[in-house]
């Protein structure tokens, strides 16, 4: 099974702190959804093979894929269907900015078959929103959740960050304590992320605003660990909380290094073996489609030992390492070779779940996850070694092309 991601590059405003690929320029936006139409048809005609397999879930990122009218909506879907074969369960996603919808558009993604939606609220304070440039408030935050769950949406997903510039701890609870009360299903809770080349980061280096103490930073992540736990929420991935059975099925494809395939600008994607990447610009896109070729500015092979390292970091900030899997995949004995350090985190209180076959952290390991898999990787060396050694596996690098 693969998934599907869709990269709908538009933004009434680019909020400060993102550096995913959008414009502003929704005069376009009809244009590029007929590029976006052609894009699928030339991958069914040019790649039959990436569209042989079923797909079990479909994602419309962004940008604000919200944006998109009912029946600019309709057509990629009903192109999505034609080209694909979709899983009849399938998990269709959509990406919504509260400011941007009404009950009409809420209610024709639903008849659509849109069965997940996820809303970037961020933040339910009105001066924390204003300080991200989001272009909603609290009240039309609320309003659009309400909205999406009257026209049917079970599975809702609500968009939170922390460790904004003049964020308290008290602040944090509260925005946690709304978003409870609103009951979704699924609630996404990221620390603020500086990224160079955005607005706001230019503003850190000119002196204008800094990043919040590491200490509140973390305490504003202890404080939503705790409390969405509390409140039956399973902490699945180091941001990511569902009710049991609500986690994104889609993310977690990305998590188990398992397959997509990605349309649209910039948007990237894993087929046989390889990592590609389309263009990062509208116009070149746009221009690529109207030539009849796929918009693809670059692939690399992924080999074995990026292959391992991935599997590793993605499966610690996720809901666990597959020992097995390892097992049959690399031929490693990945438990027995790091059995001392894997104690060591347990003893430590990083370790939510450990058994011969699985290792999942908690919400301490997932907040030092990136050291932890620096860790565990020297292990899976040592045993890839030994691998190597009695002549069952080889051990190359990438190949990038």
């Amino acid at each position: 099974m693969r998934g599907l991601y869709l990269h709908i590059p538009f933004c009434e405003h680019k909020c400060c702190y993102c550096d995913f690929y959008s414009v502003e320029r929704l005069e376009l936006l009809e244009l590029f959804v007929a590029a976006l139409c052609r894009e699928i048809e030339l991958l069914a005609e040019q790649l039959p093979e990436a569209v042989a397999e079923p797909i079990g879930t479909v994602y419309f990122g962004g940008g604000t894929p919200s944006l998109l009218a009912p029946q600019q909506m309709e057509r990629i879907v009903t192109r999505v269907h034609r080209s694909f074969r979709l899983e009849p369960w399938a998990e269709w996603s959509i990406e919504c900015n509260p400011g941007t919808v009404d009950p009409e558009r809420l209610r024709a993604y639903r008849e659509l078959g849109i069965n997940r939606i996820s809303f970037g609220v961020q933040s339910f304070q009105d001066e924390e929103l204003r300080s991200l440039e989001r272009i909603h408030t609290a009240r039309e935050a609320i309003q659009a959740v309400e909205w999406a769950q009257q026209v049917g949406f079970i599975n809702l997903n609500v968009d939170l960050m922390f460790a904004v510039p003049g964020q308290t701890l008290r602040s944090w609870r509260k925005t946690l304590q709304q978003a409870l009360a609103l009951a979704p299903k699924h609630i996404s809770a990221y620390s603020l992320i500086w990224e160079r080349g955005t607005p706001l980061y230019a503003r850190w280096q000119r002196g204008e605003i800094a990043p919040v103490a590491e200490e509140l930073d973390a305490a504003q992540y202890e404080l939503a660990a705790e409390m969405l736990g509390s409140s039956g929420y399973v902490h699945y991935e180091v941001s990511n909380f569902a009710r049991p059975g609500y986690a994104c099925r889609h993310n977690l494809l990305y998590w188990h290094g398992a397959e997509y395939i990605a349309l649209g600008p910039s948007a990237h994607g894993h087929l046989q073996g390889r990592r590609y990447w389309n263009v990062r610009n509208l116009r070149r896109y746009m221009e690529s489609i109207a030539r009849g070729s796929l918009p693809v500015a670059g692939s690399e092979r992924i080999g074995p030992r990026e292959r391992l390292e991935e599997l590793i970091f993605l499966g610690l900030r996720a809901d666990g390492i597959r020992f097995d899997r390892l097992r049959q995949e690399f031929d490693i004995e990945l438990a027995v070779e790091a059995a001392s350090l894997l104690e060591q985190w347990s003893e430590q209180g990083l370790v939510y779940l450990h058994t011969p076959d699985r290792l999942w952290l908690n919400w301490r390991g997932y907040a030092i996850c990136n050291n932890l898999a620096g860790d565990l990787m020297l292990c899976a060396e040592r045993a890839w070694e030994l691998s190597r050694k009695s002549g069952s596996f080889a051990l190359t690098p990438p190949v990038a092309e």
